[in-house]
């Protein structure tokens, strides 16, 4: 199984789709992308992710991130459970496309598979994968959690505005750092480029090493 992991490029996959025939490069665009896998329709902890990943859909969006789903279910039982995600969900939408994976094929090539999880016929499951896919094609970011743990939207988003936050600034963000906190200047970074990329300056923390690396500043 190919092992897909952060600064890989994305496979350009052809996916059958709950909204069609898509290729990942296209649908990636300019943009960043959110290529999340679930274990199974009609199964109780994906139908909370789903439609909790419908109802940030705006968040994302107003990031230029777009989702698709995926799972080894066909495209028409994606139709039918969207049904049941909404209701139990309400006020979400699924407006996202939900990729249909019958032979087990896509998810080898995304490293989604999970290494446990079968069906009645004995053929694999995913995993409940997620990557985060940047302009250039490239996983910028994975997530990897066990069938029975449902992910926290609410981190898969703070992991976008840090990833966007460093590819536009060169900085990095600390433990437990959320939007509109001090982030840290990269150690690639000296202090005269620092002057000039961060007009307003920067705290040096005052550590035992006095090696001046832990730097913060607002951007």
């Amino acid at each position: 199984m190919p092992g897909l992991t952060i600064g890989d490029t994305i496979p350009n996959l052809a996916l059958e789709t709950t909204h069609g025939k898509i290729r990942i490069h296209e649908f990636v665009g300019d943009g960043y992308a959110i290529v999340f896998s679930h274990p199974g329709d009609f199964t109780p902890v994906c139908t909370t992710e789903l439609g909790k990943m419908a109802a940030y859909a705006a968040e994302f969006e107003k990031r230029g991130v777009k989702l698709l789903g995926l799972s080894c279910d066909s495209v028409e039982s994606h139709k039918e459970w969207i049904k049941d995600i909404e209701a139990y969900t309400p006020g979400c939408h699924v407006t996202y496309p939900i990729a249909a994976d019958p032979k087990g094929e896509v998810i080898k090539e995304l490293n989604m598979v999970d290494p446990d999880e079968k069906d009645s016929k004995g053929k694999a499951l995913p995993s409940r994968a997620l990557h985060i896919v940047g302009p250039d094609k490239r996983v910028k970011a994975s997530f990897l959690y066990p069938a029975s743990t449902g992910r926290n939207m609410d981190e898969v988003l703070r992991v976008v505005d840090s990833v966007q936050k460093a590819a536009k600034h060169k900085v990095a963000t600390p433990a437990n750092w959320k939007p509109g906190e001090p982030v840290v200047i990269g150690p690639s970074v000296t202090d005269e480029e620092a002057k000039k990329m961060f007009p307003n300056g920067w705290e040096t923390a005052d550590l035992p090493s006095k090696k001046g690396y832990l730097r913060f500043t607002n951007v």
